[in-house]
Protein backbone atom coordinates (compact mmCIF):
# COMPACT_ATOMS: atom_id res chain seq x y z
CA UNK A 1 0.00 0.00 0.00
CA UNK A 2 1.36 3.63 -0.94
CA UNK A 3 2.20 6.01 1.53
CA UNK A 4 0.46 9.39 0.79
CA UNK A 5 3.24 13.10 1.39
CA UNK A 6 0.63 16.14 1.08
CA UNK A 7 2.60 19.38 -0.15
CA UNK A 8 4.59 16.83 -1.96
CA UNK A 9 5.93 19.55 -4.57
CA UNK A 10 7.50 21.56 -1.72
CA UNK A 11 10.73 21.51 0.09
CA UNK A 12 10.00 19.11 3.06
CA UNK A 13 7.95 17.10 1.17
CA UNK A 14 9.98 16.61 -2.24
CA UNK A 15 13.19 15.68 0.12
CA UNK A 16 10.82 13.12 2.47
CA UNK A 17 9.41 11.79 -0.43
CA UNK A 18 12.82 10.88 -2.00
CA UNK A 19 13.93 9.48 1.06
CA UNK A 20 10.90 6.85 0.89
CA UNK A 21 11.48 6.18 -3.03
CA UNK A 22 14.80 5.16 -2.07
CA UNK A 23 13.81 3.18 0.19
CA UNK A 24 12.02 1.07 -2.16
CA UNK A 25 8.52 2.33 -1.42
CA UNK A 26 5.59 3.30 -3.20
CA UNK A 27 4.58 7.08 -2.48
CA UNK A 28 1.40 8.86 -4.16
CA UNK A 29 2.30 12.86 -3.74
CA UNK A 30 -0.41 15.48 -3.73
CA UNK A 31 0.40 18.95 -3.92
CA UNK A 32 -2.19 22.20 -5.49
CA UNK A 33 1.34 23.93 -7.04
CA UNK A 34 -0.06 27.19 -6.18
CA UNK A 35 1.97 30.30 -6.85
CA UNK A 36 3.48 31.76 -3.07
CA UNK A 37 6.72 31.17 -4.60
CA UNK A 38 7.88 30.33 -8.36
CA UNK A 39 6.31 27.15 -9.69
CA UNK A 40 9.36 26.27 -11.67
CA UNK A 41 10.82 25.41 -8.38
CA UNK A 42 7.86 23.42 -7.12
CA UNK A 43 8.11 21.69 -11.24
CA UNK A 44 11.91 21.07 -10.87
CA UNK A 45 11.62 18.87 -7.51
CA UNK A 46 8.74 17.41 -8.94
CA UNK A 47 10.46 16.43 -11.92
CA UNK A 48 13.41 14.69 -9.73
CA UNK A 49 10.57 12.07 -7.96
CA UNK A 50 8.79 11.73 -11.31
CA UNK A 51 11.70 10.17 -12.73
CA UNK A 52 11.92 7.63 -9.98
CA UNK A 53 9.78 4.42 -9.87
CA UNK A 54 7.23 4.01 -7.42
CA UNK A 55 6.08 7.70 -7.55
CA UNK A 56 2.94 9.14 -8.54
CA UNK A 57 1.57 12.84 -8.64
CA UNK A 58 -1.80 13.90 -8.34
CA UNK A 59 -2.68 18.20 -8.61
CA UNK A 60 -4.91 18.13 -5.61
CA UNK A 61 -6.17 21.13 -3.54
CA UNK A 62 -6.57 19.64 0.01
CA UNK A 63 -9.23 22.31 0.91
CA UNK A 64 -11.69 20.30 -1.58
CA UNK A 65 -13.41 18.05 0.48
CA UNK A 66 -15.28 15.71 -2.50
CA UNK A 67 -11.55 15.83 -4.23
CA UNK A 68 -9.82 14.69 -0.61
CA UNK A 69 -12.44 11.69 0.21
CA UNK A 70 -11.88 10.13 -3.42
CA UNK A 71 -8.11 10.31 -3.33
CA UNK A 72 -8.15 7.92 -0.63
CA UNK A 73 -10.74 6.27 -1.84
CA UNK A 74 -8.72 4.90 -4.87
CA UNK A 75 -5.90 4.43 -2.96
CA UNK A 76 -6.70 2.61 0.27
CA UNK A 77 -3.36 4.76 1.74
CA UNK A 78 -1.53 2.82 4.72
CA UNK A 79 0.94 5.74 5.93
CA UNK A 80 -0.22 9.21 5.82
CA UNK A 81 2.59 12.68 5.93
CA UNK A 82 0.95 15.54 5.87
CA UNK A 83 3.00 18.76 4.93
CA UNK A 84 0.28 20.41 2.80
CA UNK A 85 -0.08 23.74 4.07
CA UNK A 86 -0.16 27.59 3.61
CA UNK A 87 3.66 28.21 4.39
CA UNK A 88 5.04 31.28 6.22
CA UNK A 89 5.02 33.69 9.23
CA UNK A 90 4.56 36.79 7.78
CA UNK A 91 2.49 36.16 4.76
CA UNK A 92 -0.19 35.26 7.26
CA UNK A 93 -0.37 38.95 8.29
CA UNK A 94 -1.69 39.53 4.63
CA UNK A 95 -3.32 36.72 3.65
CA UNK A 96 -5.26 35.47 6.70
CA UNK A 97 -7.67 33.47 4.62
CA UNK A 98 -5.35 31.52 2.48
CA UNK A 99 -4.50 29.83 5.81
CA UNK A 100 -7.88 29.13 6.65
CA UNK A 101 -8.56 27.57 3.98
CA UNK A 102 -5.62 24.98 3.70
CA UNK A 103 -4.23 24.46 7.18
CA UNK A 104 -7.45 24.19 8.90
CA UNK A 105 -10.02 23.47 6.35
CA UNK A 106 -7.00 21.17 4.44
CA UNK A 107 -6.25 19.65 7.40
CA UNK A 108 -9.94 18.39 8.28
CA UNK A 109 -10.30 17.05 5.04
CA UNK A 110 -7.04 14.93 5.26
CA UNK A 111 -7.93 13.63 8.89
CA UNK A 112 -11.62 12.63 7.45
CA UNK A 113 -9.88 10.90 4.90
CA UNK A 114 -7.74 8.60 6.82
CA UNK A 115 -10.81 8.35 9.23
CA UNK A 116 -12.97 6.40 6.99
CA UNK A 117 -9.89 4.52 5.12
CA UNK A 118 -8.11 2.97 8.19
CA UNK A 119 -5.16 4.70 7.69
CA UNK A 120 -2.46 2.90 10.13
CA UNK A 121 -0.67 6.50 11.33
CA UNK A 122 -0.81 9.78 10.12
CA UNK A 123 2.07 12.03 10.61
CA UNK A 124 1.83 16.09 10.12
CA UNK A 125 3.65 19.37 9.79
CA UNK A 126 3.58 21.48 12.58
CA UNK A 127 5.85 24.13 14.05
CA UNK A 128 7.79 26.01 16.04
CA UNK A 129 6.08 28.96 16.00
CA UNK A 130 3.39 27.27 17.92
CA UNK A 131 5.93 28.36 21.34
CA UNK A 132 4.65 31.87 20.43
CA UNK A 133 4.50 34.15 22.96
CA UNK A 134 6.97 31.60 24.91
CA UNK A 135 10.30 32.42 26.69
CA UNK A 136 11.84 29.37 28.36
CA UNK A 137 14.49 28.18 26.13
CA UNK A 138 14.74 25.49 24.98
CA UNK A 139 11.30 24.82 24.01
CA UNK A 140 10.11 21.35 25.03
CA UNK A 141 6.80 19.82 23.73
CA UNK A 142 5.69 19.62 27.39
CA UNK A 143 5.53 23.22 27.36
CA UNK A 144 2.28 25.03 27.36
CA UNK A 145 1.67 26.17 24.00
CA UNK A 146 -1.14 28.73 24.06
CA UNK A 147 -0.49 31.78 23.32
CA UNK A 148 0.27 31.92 19.84
CA UNK A 149 1.76 35.26 18.15
CA UNK A 150 0.54 34.54 14.11
CA UNK A 151 -2.42 33.64 12.72
CA UNK A 152 0.02 30.71 11.23
CA UNK A 153 1.11 29.67 14.83
CA UNK A 154 -2.87 29.61 15.76
CA UNK A 155 -3.39 27.73 12.82
CA UNK A 156 -0.55 24.68 13.81
CA UNK A 157 -1.45 24.57 17.33
CA UNK A 158 -5.08 24.06 15.93
CA UNK A 159 -3.74 21.43 13.72
CA UNK A 160 -2.24 19.81 17.23
CA UNK A 161 -5.86 20.20 18.60
CA UNK A 162 -8.03 18.35 15.59
CA UNK A 163 -5.80 15.62 15.62
CA UNK A 164 -5.69 14.73 19.02
CA UNK A 165 -9.34 14.79 18.99
CA UNK A 166 -9.45 12.34 16.46
CA UNK A 167 -6.94 10.20 18.28
CA UNK A 168 -9.42 10.52 21.13
CA UNK A 169 -12.25 9.90 19.21
CA UNK A 170 -11.66 6.99 16.40
CA UNK A 171 -8.54 5.82 17.79
CA UNK A 172 -6.45 7.18 14.55
CA UNK A 173 -2.63 6.97 15.82
CA UNK A 174 -1.10 11.18 14.83
CA UNK A 175 1.83 12.41 15.86
CA UNK A 176 2.76 16.23 15.18
CA UNK A 177 6.36 17.11 14.22
CA UNK A 178 7.11 20.99 15.20
CA UNK A 179 9.88 21.63 12.74
CA UNK A 180 12.75 24.28 13.48
CA UNK A 181 14.04 26.73 10.75
CA UNK A 182 14.85 23.87 7.94
CA UNK A 183 17.01 24.89 5.33
CA UNK A 184 19.17 23.29 2.87
CA UNK A 185 19.07 22.62 -0.92
CA UNK A 186 16.11 22.89 -2.69
CA UNK A 187 14.85 25.29 0.07
CA UNK A 188 11.89 28.08 -0.37
CA UNK A 189 12.88 31.45 -1.68
CA UNK A 190 10.91 32.97 0.92
CA UNK A 191 13.45 32.02 3.32
CA UNK A 192 16.01 33.67 4.86
CA UNK A 193 18.90 32.14 3.60
CA UNK A 194 17.44 32.21 -0.23
CA UNK A 195 16.40 35.82 0.01
CA UNK A 196 20.14 36.47 2.08
CA UNK A 197 21.75 34.39 -0.93
CA UNK A 198 20.33 36.64 -3.72
CA UNK A 199 21.35 39.61 -2.25
CA UNK A 200 24.72 39.19 -1.35
CA UNK A 201 24.69 37.95 -4.95
CA UNK A 202 23.78 41.06 -6.20
CA UNK A 203 24.64 43.52 -4.11
CA UNK A 204 21.33 44.17 -2.55
CA UNK A 205 21.10 45.08 0.87
CA UNK A 206 19.72 42.11 2.84
CA UNK A 207 16.82 42.44 5.29
CA UNK A 208 17.41 41.67 8.92
CA UNK A 209 15.30 42.16 11.52
CA UNK A 210 15.32 42.83 14.72
CA UNK A 211 18.63 44.68 13.78
CA UNK A 212 20.14 41.11 13.64
CA UNK A 213 19.60 40.54 17.35
CA UNK A 214 18.13 36.73 16.73
CA UNK A 215 18.47 33.19 17.88
CA UNK A 216 17.11 30.40 15.76
CA UNK A 217 17.86 26.77 15.52
CA UNK A 218 18.46 26.17 11.98
CA UNK A 219 17.72 22.49 11.06
CA UNK A 220 19.27 20.92 7.86
CA UNK A 221 16.61 19.46 5.45
CA UNK A 222 18.49 15.64 5.90
CA UNK A 223 17.92 15.95 9.71
CA UNK A 224 14.19 16.64 9.19
CA UNK A 225 13.87 13.86 7.19
CA UNK A 226 15.77 11.53 8.65
CA UNK A 227 13.23 12.44 11.86
CA UNK A 228 10.67 12.27 9.74
CA UNK A 229 10.76 8.86 8.74
CA UNK A 230 11.91 7.30 12.29
CA UNK A 231 8.13 9.32 13.51
CA UNK A 232 6.38 7.68 10.17
CA UNK A 233 7.80 4.14 11.04
CA UNK A 234 6.81 4.11 14.57
CA UNK A 235 3.13 5.01 14.56
CA UNK A 236 1.66 7.18 18.02
CA UNK A 237 0.97 5.14 21.41
CA UNK A 238 -1.37 6.09 23.97
CA UNK A 239 0.46 6.80 26.98
CA UNK A 240 -0.33 4.76 29.76
CA UNK A 241 1.13 7.19 32.61
CA UNK A 242 -1.16 10.17 30.84
CA UNK A 243 -3.06 11.63 33.96
CA UNK A 244 -6.18 14.54 33.11
CA UNK A 245 -5.20 15.68 36.76
CA UNK A 246 -1.47 16.76 35.31
CA UNK A 247 -1.82 16.23 31.52
CA UNK A 248 1.28 16.56 29.58
CA UNK A 249 0.72 18.37 26.25
CA UNK A 250 3.26 15.75 24.17
CA UNK A 251 1.44 12.86 25.16
CA UNK A 252 -2.22 11.46 25.64
CA UNK A 253 -4.75 8.50 26.96
CA UNK A 254 -5.12 8.38 23.00
CA UNK A 255 -2.67 6.94 20.58
CA UNK A 256 -1.48 11.07 20.07
CA UNK A 257 2.55 12.62 20.29
CA UNK A 258 4.29 15.58 19.28
CA UNK A 259 8.16 15.77 18.90
CA UNK A 260 10.35 18.75 18.10
CA UNK A 261 12.70 18.57 15.71
CA UNK A 262 15.38 21.17 15.65
CA UNK A 263 19.01 20.84 15.25
CA UNK A 264 19.43 21.60 19.03
CA UNK A 265 22.51 23.88 18.61
CA UNK A 266 21.11 27.31 18.51
CA UNK A 267 22.83 29.75 16.77
CA UNK A 268 23.08 33.50 16.39
CA UNK A 269 21.60 35.38 12.95
CA UNK A 270 24.59 37.35 12.48
CA UNK A 271 26.93 34.05 12.69
CA UNK A 272 24.17 32.16 10.31
CA UNK A 273 25.08 35.31 7.69
CA UNK A 274 28.56 35.49 8.68
CA UNK A 275 29.09 31.31 7.52
CA UNK A 276 27.25 32.38 4.58
CA UNK A 277 29.45 35.24 3.61
CA UNK A 278 32.22 32.84 3.70
CA UNK A 279 30.97 30.65 1.56
CA UNK A 280 29.69 33.31 -1.03
CA UNK A 281 33.39 35.18 -0.64
CA UNK A 282 31.18 38.13 -0.92
CA UNK A 283 29.78 40.63 1.99
CA UNK A 284 26.44 41.46 2.86
CA UNK A 285 24.88 45.07 3.18
CA UNK A 286 22.62 44.79 6.07
CA UNK A 287 19.43 46.46 6.20
CA UNK A 288 19.19 46.44 9.73
CA UNK A 289 15.56 46.57 10.50
CA UNK A 290 12.98 46.40 13.71
CA UNK A 291 11.43 43.07 14.69
CA UNK A 292 8.34 42.39 12.64
CA UNK A 293 4.80 41.50 13.81
CA UNK A 294 4.62 37.93 14.63
CA UNK A 295 8.17 37.06 14.81
CA UNK A 296 10.19 35.95 17.57
CA UNK A 297 13.63 36.48 18.96
CA UNK A 298 14.89 33.31 19.68
CA UNK A 299 13.74 29.52 18.75
CA UNK A 300 15.54 26.70 20.60
CA UNK A 301 14.50 22.67 20.61
CA UNK A 302 14.45 20.19 23.26
CA UNK A 303 15.29 16.90 21.37
CA UNK A 304 15.56 15.15 24.19
CA UNK A 305 11.58 13.04 23.13
CA UNK A 306 13.38 12.48 20.22
CA UNK A 307 16.30 11.06 20.65
CA UNK A 308 14.99 8.92 24.01
CA UNK A 309 11.93 7.89 21.81
CA UNK A 310 13.59 7.11 18.23
CA UNK A 311 17.15 7.27 18.89
CA UNK A 312 18.01 10.15 17.06
CA UNK A 313 19.20 13.58 17.14
CA UNK A 314 19.98 15.68 14.08
CA UNK A 315 23.70 16.28 13.47
CA UNK A 316 24.60 18.73 10.46
CA UNK A 317 25.96 21.88 11.41
CA UNK A 318 25.08 25.02 10.43
CA UNK A 319 28.71 25.52 8.53
CA UNK A 320 27.90 21.76 6.94
CA UNK A 321 24.72 22.70 6.14
CA UNK A 322 25.11 26.12 4.46
CA UNK A 323 27.87 25.23 2.28
CA UNK A 324 25.90 22.47 0.74
CA UNK A 325 23.02 24.75 0.12
CA UNK A 326 25.33 27.65 -1.55
CA UNK A 327 27.16 24.57 -3.61
CA UNK A 328 23.19 23.76 -4.78
CA UNK A 329 21.89 26.93 -5.82
CA UNK A 330 24.94 28.15 -7.89
CA UNK A 331 24.71 24.81 -9.89
CA UNK A 332 20.63 25.11 -10.01
CA UNK A 333 20.92 28.66 -10.76
CA UNK A 334 24.23 28.90 -13.15
CA UNK A 335 25.81 31.20 -10.90
CA UNK A 336 29.67 31.58 -11.99
CA UNK A 337 31.70 32.19 -8.94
Amino acid sequence: MPTLVTGAAGFIGAAFSRRLLERGEEVVGVDNLNDYYDVSLKQARLARLESQPGFHFEKLDIADRQAVAELFARHRFERVMHLAAQAGVRYSLERPDVYIDSNLVGFGNILEGCRHTGVAHLAFASSSSVYGANSKLPFSERDNVDHPISLYAATKKANELMAHTYAHLYGLPVTGLRFFTVYGPWGRPDMALFKFTQGILSGEPIPVYNRGEMIRDFTYIDDIVEGMVRVLDRPAEPNPEWRGANPDPATSAAPYRVYNIGNNRPVQLMHYIKVLEQCLGKQANLDLLPMQDGDVPATAADVTALETDLGYRPSVTVGEGVARFVEWYMDYYNVSD
